[in-house]
């Protein structure tokens, strides 16, 4: 059983989604596939930001890639101007801030990234010193402070995977169980940290939005 956020036919472990045809199947966790709609939300609830802040992880280079595939159109398509900014150490975190402060960006998008999140109070205290609204790709990052984030529901995910290997302990077989992909998609916004950029004037009346 797996559980990946890059296409599992690319990478290799099965035939396609629907007919894995070999010994293993799981799920395919959209993570880059959702930047956009991330963005958009993000510009929603800071419609007056023009300049966002995009911090990239060049050693992650699958997300690296997604990221600057996805994010300039979708910028240019609302009308916003980013610049990215790489980060790869905590040192390196507080570098990108310096910049985007200097450069007077609006906002942040801070791209899908595990050594990120494991960073996530870093970046949201340095975000909230610096009433910086962003956006995220967990709800683990909105719990620690962030503004916001949009992406799987990844609970319900890791769910399937338990039920696919309670059917795979029963006897069937990977083969016969097609790859999901997300039906369900989270968008979290943390309330406090709302209030607390009091600089941030919002488009639309906030409150916790239900998982779509």
């Amino acid at each position: 059983m797996f559980g990946v956020g890059e296409d599992p036919v690319t990478l290799g472990l099965v035939s396609s989604l629907a007919r894995p045809g070999g010994n293993a199947t799981g799920i395919n966790i959209f993570i880059w596939e959702v930047s956009a709609k991330r963005l958009a939300l993000l510009h929603e609830l800071a419609p007056r930001a023009v300049r966002v802040a995009v911090v990239i992880n060049p050693g992650n280079v699958p997300s690296a890639e997604a990221t600057l595939r996805e994010l300039p159109e979708a910028a240019r398509a609302i009308g916003l101007q980013i610049q990215i900014l790489n980060a790869r150490t905590s040192r390196e975190i507080e570098a990108a801030f310096a910049t985007l402060v200097r450069d007077r960006a609006d906002a942040l998008f801070v791209a899908p990234d595990s050594f990120f999140i494991s960073r996530r109070v870093q970046f949201t205290s340095l975000a909230m010193r610096h009433g910086i609204p962003a956006a995220y790709g967990t709800r683990e990052e909105v719990e620690a402070g962030g503004l916001m984030s949009y992406g799987t529901d990844t609970s319900d995910m890791w769910r399937q995977v338990g039920v696919y290997a309670g059917q795979v302990l029963k006897g069937a077989k990977p083969a016969d169980l097609p790859v999901t992909q997300p039906t369900k998609f989270e968008f979290v916004i943390n309330l406090v940290t709302v209030r607390e950029l009091s600089g941030l004037k919002f488009h639309r009346r906030c409150s916790p939005a239900p998982t779509r």
